[in-house]
């Protein structure tokens, strides 16, 4: 029965607003989580609220402007000591963090929103870094990726990156990809992957 003033009709979401519902669902105070592409730090806020005091949230991206902006956002919301932010490709993620598994991460590809386009995500080293994100995803993990296929490269990326996941063995990974199908550019969409217990 629907509550006086309570809608319970269900809105589709963009590709980053289902992303954020994905991970608040999954994540929790306390966990460890990863922000592989940190950008303008929208993300890295997103998880540094939901991982709490006791949490702890590793933050990366190549450009010094997104780590500028990401600090300086956190900073202004208060969030700074949950998040080391680290200026280094995220195909290095696995050798600066200092933990030994995670419970969630989030990619959201293409170039940096108000940036330059000419720096993008590439995928060589987005495949290495999910790669890298599968060894270290706790059992029951969930990696979020959100995919612009817009730019120059955009498509051959998403295209290498859904190979890569219909490989992954059904026994061991769930794999979910959400995106619309009727609008006239393309969308980003999301794939989700979720470490079976």
């Amino acid at each position: 029965m629907k509550e006086k003033g309570k809608s319970t009709k269900v809105d589709l979401m963009q590709g980053v607003t289902y992303s954020h519902f994905l991970l608040n669902r999954h994540i929790a105070e306390g966990d460890t989580v990863i922000d592989a592409t940190a950008g303008n730090g929208k993300d890295t806020v997103f998880l540094a609220e939901l991982v709490g005091n006791k949490g702890r949230v590793y933050a990366f991206d190549i450009q010094k402007i997104a780590i500028t902006h990401t600090r300086e956002l956190l900073e202004d919301k208060k969030l700074a000591g949950r998040v080391k932010l680290i200026q280094e490709s995220h195909e290095n993620m696995i050798n600066c963090i200092d933990a030994k598994e995670v419970e969630g991460i989030i990619f959201n590809l293409g170039f940096l929103p108000g940036g330059s386009k000419d720096i993008i995500t590439k995928t060589d080293t987005t495949l290495s870094a999910l790669k890298d994100g599968l060894k270290i995803l706790s059992d029951g993990g969930l990696i979020v990726i959100v995919i612009y296929t817009e730019h120059p490269g955009g498509r051959e990326e998403k295209e290498a990156i859904l190979d890569f996941c219909k490989e992954l063995n059904y026994k061991k990974y769930n794999v979910l990809r959400y995106n619309f199908i009727n609008q006239q550019s393309s969308p980003a969409q999301v794939l989700a992957i979720k470490k079976r217990l």
